[in-house]
């Protein structure tokens, strides 16, 4: 496991404020210190560590498989109207990230860059109906000579950053990273009508290693 490199800087001022903190406390009334901003400081800090940690997996990355793009739990399968890119019928998989689960992000299919866009927006709960369109997100396409797969980074009630790397016209490889969303969010996948979805409501995923279907 390591840190995943959008938590440098927010350790860091942790590290700071934490200390500053817990000197004023330790030099004013030494009880509270100990009982209460101490503890509560490397409780903190060490939950923000396990946030931002990356876990070390070693994808099989297979050709002709979607991969979930990160880990979670899936809320929401069925067929809505994608008006952004496609602007058609598709079939939507939705992936919840809570606090407690890595939140880096990787593409769920190799292929090419075709479209990317940030849009500013609310900060609706992330399982929200209206979070997929109303709240902070990021847009990604991504094709390949076989399928084309538009998935997006949606921030939370808490989520208040999303961060993508990619860039039209990149070429890039099934599980690596292209994201990350700080402080719980979701993940939506758009397909086209018929695909076989492999997953189930409620079932946990895996960024880069369960399988959402085949191509």
């Amino acid at each position: 496991m390591k840190l995943h490199k959008e938590g440098y800087k927010i350790l860091l001022n942790e590290i700071l404020i934490f200390t500053l903190v817990n000197y004023i406390a330790y030099w004013n009334l030494k009880i509270i210190f100990w009982c209460f901003t101490l503890p509560l400081a490397v409780f903190l800090f060490l939950m923000s560590v396990y946030f931002f940690r990356i876990p070390k997996r070693n994808f099989v990355r297979k050709e002709g498989v979607v991969y979930s793009p990160c880990d979670g739990k899936v809320v929401v399968i069925e067929e809505t109207t994608e008006n952004e890119f496609y602007k058609d019928k598709r079939i939507q998989v939705s992936i919840f990230m809570s606090p407690l689960n890595a939140h880096n992000q990787v593409y769920p299919i190799s292929g090419n860059v075709k479209y990317t866009k940030y849009h500013p927006g609310k900060f609706l709960v992330a399982w929200h109906p209206k979070s997929s369109t109303d709240n902070e997100r990021s847009t990604v396409v991504v094709e390949n000579d076989k399928i084309s797969i538009l998935f997006r980074q949606i921030a939370g009630a808490v989520a208040r950053r999303i961060v993508t790397y990619s860039k039209v016209e990149d070429t890039v490889k099934v599980a690596d990273e292209f994201g990350f969303i700080k402080f719980g969010s979701r993940v939506d996948l758009f397909f086209p009508l018929g695909t076989k979805i492999n997953v189930t409501l409620e079932q946990k995923v895996t960024g880069g290693e369960s399988i959402i279907t085949t191509y």
